[in-house]
């Protein structure tokens, strides 16, 4: 009896503005149904924002499904929905887990932020180990540039970059976008039947 391998977890990586975004709804352009996963969330009477979303949205297809939450754990571990999923993106989520946490002030880091954060990021980097959905995930790449001049800046610099290596180490493959162009940083394993 033939079986093939799933789909990989696969880990799109870029600046600000590199077209990730893009080339990660690419990936999946060829799925008619996808439960696209935006962390970002509303920002009242920020216009630019809105129209930023606006962008993404016209863009997709009108057949994919959207689900605005930083509740990705519960995302991945969805069994009951088949569908790939496309999470964009994690550092928007890692901003809204500081948030939470109280992480950008320096005391509530020190008095047990830092722990809540690193079990946040723990839990997602199991979850999306363990997922068996299709899954793209988009998130900046950090410390290509320069240093951040304030302490939560580089806390949340070295946490993101943290994250995204837990989350390269449990991804089948691994794609770094720079000015739009994709490059191979892990490649996938060749499918195969068995």
């Amino acid at each position: 009896m033939a079986t093939h391998l799933p789909l990989p977890r696969t880990l799109l990586l870029g600046g600000a503005r590199s077209g990730k975004s893009t080339r990660a709804e690419q990936l999946l352009a060829e799925h008619p149904d996808v439960l696209y996963v935006a962390t970002g969330g509303t920002r009242d009477g920020d216009a630019e924002w809105a129209q930023r979303v606006a962008l993404h949205r016209d863009r997709r297809p009108a057949s994919w499904r959207t689900a605005e939450t930083c509740d990705l754990e519960a995302v991945l571990a969805d069994a009951d929905d088949p569908a790939p999923v496309l999470v964009d993106c994690l550092a928007l989520w890692l901003t809204a887990v500081m948030d939470a946490c109280d992480a950008w002030d320096d005391e509530a880091w020190a008095a047990g932020g830092e722990a809540a954060v690193q079990r946040r990021c723990e839990a997602l980097a199991a979850a999306w180990a363990a997922t068996r959905r299709t899954a793209v995930a988009v998130s900046n790449e950090v410390g290509m540039g320069v240093v951040p001049a304030t302490a939560a800046g580089r806390r949340f610099r070295d946490t993101l970059g943290r994250l995204n290596m837990a989350v390269a180490d449990a991804s089948e493959r691994v794609l770094l976008v720079v000015a739009g162009q994709v490059l191979t940083v892990k490649p996938s394993p060749h499918t195969s039947a068995v």
